[in-house]
């Protein structure tokens, strides 16, 4: 064994706690995460905590009821009267990567003994598309659900079936109760790695599958609860097998800011599991191979959309390539190439991490010279939102579908922007049905001419919307003037967008007044 090696070894827990710590810091800086469906969440968490209360009471109704996808709207809602809701949810969205980070760690410790040599390829993926997209509820139960993995390989070498199957129910009901989705690939986790152990021991695949099922079935037990007292997702299922959109996906696993880079970035992390693979210098540790394969089959054969919820096969794809890239060990006899797997991956990590601060700190700026037009509303406002909203082939997204989100927080305005009540998926109703089809997500978003996607016509929205309903026109990356009404009075703007105020009375022209800056 080299040196650094041996060093790395014998400091191991403090190389666990520093990669914990580095993988939190993108995180720190930014007021409003730069998550995209993020700062809607952040609206929603202040609908929770003041729901009954004017002036939310005038625009929300909040259908309180145990569904699976509370994890970190519990956590915030928890908090709030004591931090307040935009603290809270900064706390605990921030949370999220080194929770995953510090799992993913434990797991792979738990597999090989010790923090394998290719760990550092793999902890990226706590920043990856699920979470740059902002699938709060669903990441934090994906972090739980490589915990409890951790967990489970821990306790099936120390304890009895009953006593770790006894101690998994609660946590089974915490993860569903997080997300369900997050629950259902836990789910595959510990059914893989139990057929891992099983084999482990030589029992026949016959046998390992049959009692892996029977001992794993009890964490089935939040969704037939759910399914007995009605609780179940309703909505769209569709686009199977599409092979070209997970192919994408792939490609994009990674997205940030920088097309080249991220692209070259996910070609490395295939590279690593192909050589894990392939090479004779290394190989797989069943106990998360396995997991990662039936994750990655999953990925192949599910849908991108299940039950009205999207990207259900994406939700699988960094998980399945962790466990892969975490499972590689290095043979006995190529100690070696040990050292440069190893600080390669702590280089990668190093490299993606302050990227990714670099990314995060521009998408705040950004996000912020937008959010001064919330200055300007008066409190409980109704706002008609109209975002610019790219293109998934434009690689760098400024994030902002979802930024009317904070207005709600602080304000307490009503927008277009909040997701609607779905049985089993959301608790918040609108309350301003004049509003038509300006009432929910995604009414505020509007692509660029000739995409073939038209959620919403710009110049259709400013001449259709319903003047007894909104009060102010926000129109986020349409500068000033681009909205053309003769009762629309700019009142706010900066180089990118602008911010109307309603005025039915009015028969003149666009007012040409300055507008606050």
């Amino acid at each position: 064994m080299s040196t650094a090696m041996a060093w790395a070894r014998r400091n191991e827990r403090w190389i666990f706690l520093t990669l914990v710590l580095i993988s939190a810091l993108p995180m720190i800086w930014p007021s409003v995460p730069p998550l995209l469906d993020a700062p809607g969440h952040i609206g929603q968490y202040r609908i929770f905590a003041e729901a009954g209360q004017e002036p939310l009471a005038r625009h929300y109704l909040v259908h309180w009821a145990l569904i699976g996808n509370l994890g970190v709207d519990s956590l915030v809602y928890a908090l709030s009267p004591i931090l307040g809701v935009e603290l809270a949810s900064h706390l605990i969205i921030g949370l999220i990567p080194p929770l995953t980070v510090a799992s993913m760690l434990w797991a792979a410790r738990e597999a090989h003994g010790r923090i394998p040599p290719a760990a550092g390829f793999a902890l990226p993926l706590a920043y990856a598309l699920p979470f740059q997209m902002g699938f709060l509820n669903f990441t934090l139960a994906a972090a739980l659900a490589l915990a409890a993995l951790a967990l489970w390989i821990r306790l099936a070498r120390r304890t009895n079936d009953v006593v770790r199957v006894a101690v998994f129910i609660p946590i089974a009901g915490i993860i569903w109760v997080c997300h369900t989705f997050g629950w259902a690939m836990f789910g595959l986790f510990i059914v893989a790695a139990e057929f891992a152990l099983r084999r482990e021991r030589g029992e026949p695949i016959w046998r390992a599958v049959l009692l892996s099922g029977f001992t794993c079935a009890p964490m089935a037990w939040p969704q037939a609860v759910a399914l007995l007292v009605g609780g179940s997702v309703s909505g769209d299922t569709g686009e199977w097998f599409h092979m070209s959109a997970k192919l994408q996906f792939l490609l994009t696993l990674l997205q940030e800011r920088w097309k080249l880079y991220d692209v070259v970035s996910i070609a490395i992390i295939v590279t690593v599991i192909w050589s894990g693979v392939r090479s004779k210098s290394l190989s797989l540790v069943p106990i998360l191979a396995i997991p990662a394969t039936l994750t990655l089959f999953a990925f192949i054969v599910l849908p991108r959309i299940y039950m009205s919820g999207v990207f259900i096969d994406l939700r699988l794809l960094p998980s399945g390539l962790a466990l892969m890239l975490l499972s590689i060990k290095v043979k006995t006899g190529a100690e070696s190439a040990e050292p440069y797997l190893f600080w390669g991956g702590m280089g990668f990590f190093g490299v993606r991490t302050a990227t990714t601060l670099i990314a995060f700190i521009l998408f705040a700026q950004a996000h912020q010279a937008e959010l001064k037009a919330v200055e300007v509303l008066p409190e409980g406002a109704t706002v008609l939102t109209l975002v610019n909203q790219p293109l998934a082939t434009q690689w760098m997204n400024p994030r902002i579908a979802h930024l009317a989100g904070i207005a709600v927080a602080r304000k307490r305005i009503f927008t277009n922007e909040q997701w609607g009540a779905t049985k089993g998926q959301q608790l918040i109703e609108q309350l301003h049905p004049r509003a038509g089809r300006f009432l929910q997500d995604p009414s505020q978003l509007v692509y660029p001419a000739g995409s073939g996607i038209t959620p919403t016509n710009f110049d259709d929205a400013i001449a259709t919307f319903d003047r007894g309903t909104f009060e102010y026109v926000w129109t986020i990356g349409f500068p000033l003037g681009r909205a053309h009404a003769r009762d629309l009075t700019p009142i706010w703007s900066n180089q990118q967008s602008a911010l109307y105020r309603v005025n039915p009375a009015h028969n003149g022209p666009l007012s040409s007044t300055a507008p606050r800056r």
